[in-house]
């Protein structure tokens, strides 16, 4: 009798374990068609767009700062200057809205200086009323001057207003209209004559407070090139040479 009860016993658990196995094989079979839709899901992207979703953002509005920039103008419509050079920061500090689909719209303030250079053997000079004027180096024998240079400054704030469109993944191309509050100008003038060193510096020019840039730009990655052209005059009317449609090459770092 003990060995019919033991014999029977065995039986049942293993049609138990039978059970439970064929159980995990049916739970295993239904989830078998959930992970191939998965695949399938992932199979179909296989195309981006160059105006799809940016990955790297998931914020409509913030706050940026960037635009490095270092140029040489190209072009000028006075014909004593030699050349011209700027350097600045498009933002100090700007609102940024990125549309999540390539677009990107700021507004914000930077600092500008440029620096136009006179041809030899001109120089600027200011007389008594205050109007700026190209004159000549103070000897009769040129080539007695020596380390000569007359440069007109400017620094400004910049407000520019940027519209930003992503070309491929890394390609971006930038324009902006930039308005410039120019707080400060100078003439510095430095000669040699005979190992004597001569500077002369004028100070409180009349330049044109307010004038307005137009740029355009193409940045791969972070480096890229910029066009400027500066249509506004330099000097207000009768208080200096007309300086005015200036274009500028240079590159950009982080725009």
């Amino acid at each position: 009798m003990k060995r019919f009860i033991l014999t029977l016993a065995t039986m049942l658990t293993m049609a138990g374990m039978n059970v439970v196995a064929a159980d995990n094989a049916v739970a295993t079979a239904s989830e078998a068609p959930v992970a191939v839709a998965a695949d399938e899901d992932n199979a179909e992207i296989a195309y981006k767009h160059p105006f799809a979703d940016d990955e790297n953002s998931t914020k409509h509005w913030t706050i940026a700062s960037g635009g490095f920039y270092i140029g040489l103008g190209v072009k000028h419509s006075f014909d004593k200057i030699n050349n011209s050079f700027e350097v600045g920061l498009l933002n100090v500090a700007a609102v940024n809205y990125n549309s999540l689909h390539g677009q990107n719209l700021s507004l914000g303030v930077g600092i500008h200086h440029r620096s136009y250079s006179m041809k030899r053997p001109h120089m600027l000079l200011r007389d008594a009323s205050s109007e700026v004027i190209v004159g000549e180096y103070p000897s009769v024998n040129v080539d007695e001057i020596k380390n000569r240079s007359s440069n007109l400054n400017v620094w400004a704030l910049q407000v520019p207003l940027m519209f930003s469109q992503k070309i491929v993944k890394k390609l971006d191309i930038t324009v902006a209209g930039i308005m410039n509050w120019n707080f400060l100008a100078r003439a510095d003038n430095h000669y040699e004559i005979n190992k004597i060193e001569h500077d002369t510096r004028y100070k409180g020019l009349k330049q044109e407070k307010i004038n307005f840039d137009f740029l355009g730009a193409l940045s791969w990655n972070q480096f890229g090139i910029y066009c400027r052209y500066s249509p506004g005059k330099f000097f207000k009317k009768g208080y200096g040479p007309e300086i005015k449609n200036t274009w500028t090459v240079g590159l950009t770092l982080g725009l």
